[in-house]
């Protein structure tokens, strides 16, 4: 009963851990590792296992951190089942095939270049057909329902209210007369957000893989984001500027529709036109929309029934090029959500090349921005950012609403992890350095509970030790 840290291991993105129990091999996670240039270079490198020696994946949710890499996997040889929880599969099927255009699109754009220097061409990490081959192997499921996996293995996806479908995962393992219980909290959400129900509570577990993302930090009460909000959208009115939201496709955006639709007269959001400007965004709002089911009560009876776009008649979908590009003339007066997340692809950067330069604009960063990326370097106060080549001033005023986060934070964290009434030993996977000691200390004092932090290509073996 050995788990295997390959991913997400003293690092934020790359979630892959490997348990390998009664002869069977299972994979949770096999996300994308993402970054700066050097760590995104890291997704060529081979798996450090087999990919056709593996049983069965087990996905906690459908962030590309996580899920980014299945294709890859399925390319190279797996076959097996991927399970995953009913609205994760019809997330994966936007977000891997739009990851396997990127793919395909950057692979193309280097060939460009490689091809006038004589060099040979480079193969894109996978396709959309190698995308559309990983669909085909997963397997929907509920939450709360108890699933035979492999002889031995059985596994249950929890609710963790990070992202739609997203999951904790509790895997059962019976070797040898020995039965043990994992725990994977995957990315665990706030208590009390709109949108989305909390984070399930579990109550027992021989080992418990903790995610540690905001581990060191606590979130602004989210009272007082709200009120930051308001003042924004009055500040930037008043300046006659723009508004530009890096936004998370799955999860952010549409926490923000729904937060525009309830205040749309508090923050006088009418007298803006609001662009959604992502084709996969736009989609995945889509199919938020048919899972309203797994919302709180507050959401339900709002977003249903096309009540979000009913509060909302100012909101535009740009779907194609053409409309995208039609904003660049917009000066004033425009809010427009786009990805990626990081500003590290996608249609934002074209709109950070447009506005960010303007003293004017307005940039909010709702969301966790890791080392190495664009959206990193402007929140920690870079006066220049470089896109395309070009070296563009940053002028504009930098929001960073950290209530809005998808992640828990410490006290979150540490509550969760509370609820287990055996306080089983941790393992911390899934932060930066910061946060891993923050999290760990913190928990180990209050608890005195066995804590330690996964190190990247290190196995525990849960069979000889609790």
């Amino acid at each position: 009963m050995k788990i295997h840290f390959y991913g997400g291991a003293e690092e934020v993105t790359g979630s892959c851990h490997l348990v390998e129990t009664g002869g069977h091999r299972v994979l949770m996670d096999c996300g994308l590792i993402q970054g700066g240039r050097n760590a995104e270079a890291r997704n060529e490198e081979p798996f450090p296992f087999d990919p056709a020696s593996i049983d069965a994946v087990l996905l906690s949710h459908a962030h590309i951190d996580h899920s980014g890499r299945i294709p890859l996997l399925v390319k190279q040889g797996y076959n097996g089942p991927i399970y995953a929880q009913k609205a994760t599969k019809s997330l994966c099927r936007i977000m891997l095939k739009d990851a396997a255009f990127l793919n395909e699109k950057g692979a193309e754009w280097d060939n460009r270049k490689r091809e006038r220097k004589g060099l040979k061409k480079v193969q894109p990490l996978y396709t959309k057909q190698d995308a559309l081959a990983a669909m085909r192997l997963f397997k929907a499921q509920q939450y709360d329902q108890l699933i035979p996996v492999l002889p031995g293995i059985k596994v249950r996806f929890r609710d963790a209210g990070h992202i739609l479908g997203s999951a904790i995962i509790e895997l059962f393992m019976e070797q040898g007369g020995v039965s043990r219980k994992l725990v994977f909290s995957g990315d665990l959400g706030q208590k009390d957000m709109p949108v989305l129900c909390n984070p399930a509570t579990i109550k027992d577990a021989d080992l418990v893989l903790l995610e540690s993302t905001y581990g060191d930090r606590l979130h602004r009460p989210f009272e007082s984001t709200l009120a930051e909000l308001k003042d924004i959208f009055s500040q930037a009115r008043r300046e006659k500027g723009n508004i530009i939201i890096p936004s998370f496709t799955v999860g952010r955006t549409q926490q923000l529709l729904y937060l525009f639709s309830k205040y749309t007269k508090q923050w006088a959001l009418e007298k803006w036109h609001i662009f959604l400007d992502s084709p996969m965004a736009i989609e995945a709002t889509e199919v938020h929309d048919r899972y309203t089911r797994l919302y709180d009560r507050e959401a339900a009876e709002l977003w249903g029934d096309r009540g979000l776009y009913r509060r909302l008649p100012n909101l535009r979908f740009c779907r194609t090029t053409k409309q995208s590009m039609a904003l660049n003339q917009l000066h004033s007066g425009a809010i427009i959500i786009a990805g990626s997340g990081m500003c590290t692809g996608g249609r934002i950067k074209h709109h950070l090349k447009n506005n960010i330069w303007r003293k004017n604009c307005h940039l909010i960063i709702p969301g966790f921005q890791a080392r190495g990326t664009i959206g990193r370097s402007i929140v920690d106060g870079a006066p220049y950012i470089r896109l395309w080549g070009e070296t563009i001033k940053v002028a504009a005023k930098v929001h960073t609403v950290g209530g809005l986060s998808a992640h828990a934070d410490q006290d979150g964290l540490l509550d969760w992890y509370k609820g287990f009434e055996n306080l089983p030993p941790v393992m911390l996977v899934h932060g930066e350095a910061t946060a891993l000691n923050g999290l760990a200390h913190r928990i180990w004092e209050e608890t005195g509970a066995r804590v330690n932090i996964a190190r990247l290509g290190e196995a525990v073996d849960l069979y000889v030790s609790r």
